[in-house]
């Protein structure tokens, strides 16, 4: 009698944990919305160790979006693949253009003139990154007279500073690699972006530093092209499911992401 508690147990434990990780299949009109071409083109930032990172021993790309993008295109029985930009900039005219059907964007209002946002999938924390050497010890040293923060331009922080900033000088480059010569040439005394890829740049720059404390918590997440109806509706279903299975958090986990966290329920 034992034993049958037990295996009726364990079949109940099965069924609810296949509950809890089953994935609504898109239907056509979502599958035929959401990639055109029979291909999922996912947009990605290059530049930000939020969306990807270069494997030191392999060379291959990986991360959070990519691997949420492999997936989404799994559920849909579709090819995926990855269409990668250097800057926010181009990122955004790629959509414009029709170069790709999903993204992974800060949710900002500012950018919903440019694509449609799905859902957020994770949270993450925006600070600075100061040179070797540097005087600045603290938050409260950064938003000081004299001071020139480097920001990519029309990235999340530049977005945020522009509304916040009241004494330092906000200074922009062309995505985090052009912020970081700015920092090393002198021209800028601090970089502002997400921790998570100021943790990796501080570990190209021995004797940077990552400050303590964080300016902002901002939210990324899927976005589609504009006019994608169907196909929007189904991504901010993945997103939901995806959170809820565990899969973005293991994906926050498997990229070594710090300062991050997945996003709430929406």
């Amino acid at each position: 009698m034992r034993w049958n508690h037990w295996i009726l147990a364990a079949l109940v434990g099965l069924i609810l944990g296949g509950c809890v990780t089953t994935f609504t299949p898109p239907s056509a009109e979502a599958r035929n919305a959401l990639a055109p071409t029979g291909t999922l083109r996912a947009g990605i930032l290059l530049t930000t160790a939020l969306q990807v990172t270069k494997d030191a021993a392999s060379g291959e790309l990986k991360g959070v979006s990519i691997d949420l993008g492999k997936e989404l295109a799994r559920r849909m029985d579709v090819s995926f693949t990855l269409v990668g930009y250097s800057d926010i900039t181009a990122l955004i005219e790629g959509g414009r253009s029709a170069q790709w059907d999903v993204a992974f964007f800060m949710m900002d209002p500012t950018r919903e003139k440019d694509v449609d946002f799905a859902a957020p999938h994770m949270e993450a924390e925006v600070g600075y990154l100061v040179r070797p050497g540097s005087g600045i010890k603290t938050l409260a040293d950064v938003d000081q007279p004299g001071i020139r923060i480097a920001a990519a331009n029309k990235g999340g922080p530049d977005l945020f500073l522009s509304r916040n900033l009241k004494r330092a000088e906000l200074v922009r480059g062309d995505g985090v690699p052009a912020t970081m010569e700015m920092l090393k040439s002198g021209k800028a005394d601090a970089v502002a972006a997400n921790k998570a890829t100021l943790f990796v740049e501080s570990e190209r720059l021995p004797g940077s530093r990552v400050l303590d404390g964080r300016i902002s918590v901002v939210q990324y997440g899927m976005v589609t092209a504009k006019g994608r109806g169907p196909g929007n509706a189904y991504v901010r279903k993945f997103l939901e499911e995806a959170k809820a299975a565990g899969l973005v958090k293991s994906y926050i986990e498997n990229a070594g992401l710090r300062g991050v966290v997945v996003a709430p329920p929406q």
